[in-house]
């Protein structure tokens, strides 16, 4: 079986991204489709980037969890807020604390906001970035527009019928992106 990490990646006060995050690991786990882990920036609380991972000499014990848990994930689904058009500080910088560990990883990310564009301004941003380290992005996105109607506290989103529905086409296109690389790493 698949192992998806979902990094949830708001560490903000009243954050509601992480509604998502809850929903995506509900969804795949229901589905049996992958192991879930999250991975809450919020509770990693890791300091601001210096220096990649591997240039570190005494890297954090959490730095080198977190990285595993990245290294060992078959998939990643970011889900990131967005803020003025960009996404957090927190997102930002544990992508460019990690390098080799985003390789050719299958990321499909879903975006959120309190508005009616659902963060899909910050897609393209994060897409480049991504794209610079190497890191293989889904082409299936999931954005959420006002949350706070959408997703309650625990991850139940209010029409969970058309939220599936979405849902089976985002989680869909990562496990074929996920399968496909195996696919390759079998024929190499």
């Amino acid at each position: 079986m698949a192992t998806i990490a979902i990094i949830s990646s708001s560490i903000r006060t009243g954050r509601k991204s992480h509604r998502v995050a809850l929903y995506f690991k509900k969804y795949i786990e229901e589905r049996q489709l992958a192991s879930v882990n999250i991975l809450d920036l919020n509770e990693y609380k890791f300091p601001v980037f210096e220096e990649r991972l591997k240039f570190q000499v005494s890297p954090d014990k959490k730095v080198l969890e977190f990285a595993k848990l990245i290294t060992d994930a078959d998939g990643v689904i970011i889900v990131t807020p967005e803020y003025n058009g960009g996404y957090p500080a927190s997102l930002k910088n544990v992508i460019d604390l990690l390098y080799n560990e985003w390789h050719r990883k299958p990321v499909a990310i879903s975006t959120v906001s309190d508005g009616v564009f659902g963060g899909t301004q910050v897609i393209t941003s994060l897409q480049f970035t991504l794209w610079k380290i190497r890191a293989w992005t889904v082409p299936a996105m999931f954005p959420v527009p006002a949350v706070d109607k959408t997703f309650d506290e625990n991850g139940i989103a209010a029409d969970k019928e058309s939220t599936d529905k979405k849902a089976d086409a985002f989680v869909d296109e990562l496990m074929w992106c996920i399968e496909a690389k195996n696919k390759m790493n079998t024929n190499s």
